[in-house]
């Protein structure tokens, strides 16, 4: 998960609403497998995206797109819906493989996780589902060999602060840090960092609601640290959770959209 859950797969997380024992610090690798279980949907997922960037002194960009997941089989598609320049394109994930379709052309290409959505800041990788355990590990303070973890607040909101490092080297920031909420682990904020240290982004999860005794971020904004100023706004509407066609996930589904 390169970005934001991380970046949408923590924006289609999904958990139940019981909640968890605050009492002591848990150990990082607890948390961060409670987190897996908050991406596991266990069902298939379809929902309207919408992106928001604003860029200093270049007005605002809007794109909106139709999301498919299918945890089952690994695999998602996005549909492009907006900009009029974007309509009818799409990206296409099975397994390691990515592909995105020009509509124009009716090619497939085969491209990485750091493929651009529709000319925006989201990358393609950041669409996917990947386990947080397996491509982080709590990072340890090095005067005390102890996890870097603490008890805080965001407002009024008790909260966990954990710090992780990459272990292994597809991700798009070997560091980042978390604000979860203690009595259900939800994701209150995310910053992201570079190799040497620079923090490059922040991510605010702004909204949550719940679908079926399952709690869903519907509202996230990213704060691009590097180059101040730019911010984008994502937004989750028409949450479904009914089963999808297996036909969906394919590259003819794509094709078909063209005729």
């Amino acid at each position: 998960m390169n970005k934001v859950f991380l970046i949408i797969a923590l924006l289609f997380s999904a958990a139940s609403v019981n909640t968890l024992s605050a009492k002591e610090l848990p150990a990082i690798k607890t948390i961060l497998k409670q987190l897996d279980v908050l991406m596991d949907l266990k069902s298939d997922l379809s929902a309207k995206v919408n992106i928001t960037e604003e860029k200093p002194n270049q007005g605002l960009k809007k794109i909106e797109s139709f999301y498919y997941r299918s945890d089952v089989k690994d695999a998602f598609l996005i549909v492009m819906l907006a900009p009029a320049s974007e309509k009818g394109n799409g990206y296409l994930s099975i397994g390691d493989n990515m592909w995105m379709y020009k509509q124009n052309t009716r090619t497939f290409q085969h491209i990485s996780r750091d493929e651009s959505i529709g000319g925006s800041d989201v990358k393609s990788g950041d669409m996917e589902k990947r386990k947080l355990s397996v491509l982080y590990k709590g990072a340890i303070d090095p005067k005390t060999g102890k996890e870097l973890i603490s008890d805080e607040k965001l407002g009024d909101i008790p909260v966990y602060k954990i710090e992780l490092t990459a272990q292994v080297n597809d991700v798009s920031y070997p560091k980042k840090v978390y604000w979860v909420r203690q009595d259900n682990y939800l994701p209150m904020m995310e910053k992201s960092y570079s190799l040497s240290g620079t923090l490059m982004e922040t991510i605010y999860y702004l909204k949550y609601t719940t679908i079926g005794g399952k709690y869903f971020c519907i509202k996230m904004r990213i704060d691009d640290e590097f180059d101040k100023g730019n911010k984008t706004l994502m937004e989750i509407s028409g949450i479904s959770l009914d089963k999808l066609d297996a036909n969906i996930f394919t590259q003819g589904y794509l094709e078909s959209l063209s005729k």
